[in-house]
C-alpha cells in the first residue's frame, strides 16, 4: 500500500519546519468591454522554490486537501474503464498506472504503463520568442505587406497524411479510452495502445493513427464524443501570432476513431490545452493560453464552449474583433465573425486542464460547474495563475471565476520582487468518489481535494 496523504483544511496552511509564505496571484476577470490598450510585456519568468514541510495548498472553507500520489512531472490524467489513473508526464516520455482497486484514496500499485526514449532537449526558440513563442508589434504595430502579403492566406493546407503504421511514445500529453484502446495525443503524432482492463504496462507495441505538425506550442489533447464516432484533437499554433501556419494549427481537428475523415472542426484558437465535454452534451470546452508581449493585461486567456466551424480570432484579432496591433485591417470579413469566448482568464494565466464537476461530493452549486488549472505567467509583473478555478454553470451558462484552490506562490512577484512557486497546476479530473484530482507538475504530485463534510 502506497498512500502521501499530509492533509489540511482551508485554515491549515502550514506545518512544522521551515514555511514559505504563501501569495495569491492576480485575481480581477477580464471584461470582453474593457480591455487595456495593447503595450509591451517584459518575461518574467518564475522559479521554484522548496515546499516547506507540511506546506499545503489553499482551498475554500469545507473543503480538505490532501497529497495523493508522486508522479514525475505529471500532466494530464484520465480514468481506465476498471477505474485506474493514468497520468501523462511528456518530460519523462512516460505514462504511468495509479490503482486504487477498493476506491479507499490510497492506491496499492504504481506501474509505468509504457517508456519512449528519453525526451529530446527542446528547440531553441524563434528570435523574438519567449516562453510561450515568438511574435510581438513590430515598429508602426504593424505587418508590412511584405510579410503579410494582401492575398495571403490565413493558413497553409497540410501535406497529405501518412499510412497508418508502427507507433511510438513521443511526449504523450492527452490521453482518451475508447474501443478497447488508450489513445494518446503525441507531440506529433496520434497514438493508440490496444488495452484490454486492468493492465498495468503495455502488452504490445502502439500504432500510430495519424501524424500532426510538431515544435512550437506542443501539447496534444485528445477527447471523443459521447457515441464515440469522432475523436477531437486540439493542436496549438507554432508561433506566437504569425500568420500563415498549418491549417491544422491553433485549432481543434475531427477525426474518425480509426484516424481517417480529418476536418478543422474549429480555428483561430492560438493555443488550446484542456478539453472537456459539458455535462449531459457534446459541446466540446477547451482551455486556451492567448498570445504574448502585449503588456500585463493583455491579451486575456479563457476557457469556451467551442462552435462548429467558430473561429477564435487568432492571429489577427483577440477576444472577438479586437484587431492584432500586427494585422489591423487585415481579413476583415474573417476577424468580423470572430466568437468572443465564454469565460475570460487573467491575461498569462496559462490555463491548461480544465474539467467539469459530475461527482456528488462537493455541495450543489459546483455539480456541472467547471475547474481550469492555472499553470501560472512567464511574462507579467505581478503573476497571474499558479492556481484552480471555478466557474459555476446555471442554466448551461457560465457565471464568474473564483479561485479554488491557491497557495502555490511564495512571491507573487510585486514591488519588483522575482516570482516564487513551489507547485504549478496543469491537469484537472474528478476522481471516482466525487473528489477533485490536480496535477502539479513542479511540485511532482497529485493532489485531491475532498468536502470535509461528505455528500452534501
Amino acid at each position: 500500500m502506497k498512500s502521501f496523504m499530509f492533509i489540511a483544511s482551508a485554515a491549515m496552511i502550514a506545518g512544522a519546519g521551515v514555511l514559505v509564505a504563501q501569495k495569491n496571484s492576480v485575481a480581477v476577470q477580464p471584461r470582453p468591454d474593457q480591455l487595456p490598450a495593447p503595450g509591451s510585456a517584459t518575461p518574467k519568468p518564475s522559479r521554484p522554490v522548496a515546499r516547506g514541510e507540511g506546506l499545503l495548498p489553499s482551498v475554500p472553507a469545507g473543503f480538505t486537501v490532501a497529497s495523493y500520489a508522486e508522479v514525475r512531472l505529471p500532466r494530464l490524467m484520465v480514468y481506465a474503464p476498471n477505474g485506474d489513473l493514468f497520468v501523462s508526464s511528456p518530460g519523462t516520455n512516460s505514462i504511468t498506472v495509479l490503482r486504487d482497486a477498493n476506491n479507499d484514496g490510497v492506491f496499492e500499485a504504481q506501474s509505468v504503463f509504457a517508456k519512449g526514449e528519453p525526451p529530446a532537449p527542446p528547440a531553441a526558440p524563434a528570435e523574438g520568442a519567449g516562453a510561450r513563442g515568438a511574435g510581438g508589434a513590430p515598429p508602426g504595430g504593424r505587418v508590412p505587406p511584405s510579410v503579410l502579403g494582401a492575398e495571403a492566406p490565413p493558413c497553409t493546407p497540410p501535406p497529405p497524411f501518412a499510412e497508418r503504421g508502427p507507433g511510438a511514445l513521443e511526449a504523450p500529453f492527452g490521453m482518451a479510452f475508447h474501443g478497447g484502446y488508450l489513445y494518446v495525443g503525441n507531440t506529433g503524432s496520434i497514438i493508440r495502445y490496444k488495452y484490454t482492463p486492468g493492465d498495468l504496462t503495455a502488452q504490445e507495441a502502439p500504432e500510430k493513427l495519424l501524424d500532426l505538425p510538431r515544435g512550437g506550442h506542443s501539447t496534444r489533447n485528445i477527447i471523443f464524443n459521447r457515441a464515440g464516432t469522432k475523436m477531437y484533437i486540439a493542436v496549438g499554433s507554432r508561433s506566437n501570432n504569425d500568420a500563415g501556419e498549418d491549417c491544422r494549427r491553433a485549432a481543434i481537428l475531427e477525426f474518425n476513431p480509426d484516424g481517417s475523415g480529418y476536418r478543422v472542426y474549429a480555428s483561430g484558437i492560438r493555443n488550446p490545452v484542456g478539453l472537456a465535454l459539458q455535462p449531459g452534451s457534446d459541446t466540446i470546452w477547451t482551455a486556451m493560453n492567448e498570445r504574448d508581449n502585449y503588456g500585463d493585461d493583455l491579451v486575456p486567456d479563457f476557457a469556451t464552449s467551442v462552435r462548429e466551424g467558430g473561429f477564435y480570432g487568432w492571429p489577427y484579432s483577440y477576444i472577438g474583433k479586437n484587431f492584432d496591433p500586427r494585422y489591423i485591417g487585415s481579413f476583415p470579413d474573417l476577424v468580423n465573425r470572430a466568437i468572443v469566448p465564454d469565460v475570460l482568464i487573467p491575461s498569462h494565466s496559462a490555463a491548461l486542464g480544465i474539467t467539469f464537476y459530475t461527482g456528488s461530493q462537493f455541495p450543489a452549486r459546483y455539480r456541472n460547474g467547471g475547474f481550469v488549472a492555472l499553470h501560472g505567467s512567464w511574462n507579467r509583473s505581478v503573476a497571474s495563475g499558479y492556481k484552480v478555478i471555478f466557474f459555476p454553470m446555471t442554466g448551461g451558462k457560465p457565471g464568474p471565476i473564483e479561485d479554488f484552490m491557491t497557495g502555490f506562490l511564495a512571491s507573487n512577484g510585486a514591488d519588483g520582487t522575482p516570482i516564487e512557486e513551489w507547485g504549478r497546476p496543469v491537469g484537472v479530473t474528478v476522481a471516482r468518489d466525487g473528489g477533485l484530482l490536480i496535477s502539479d507538475d513542479s511540485g511532482n504530485r497529485i493532489w485531491k481535494v475532498s468536502a470535509s463534510g461528505g455528500v452534501r
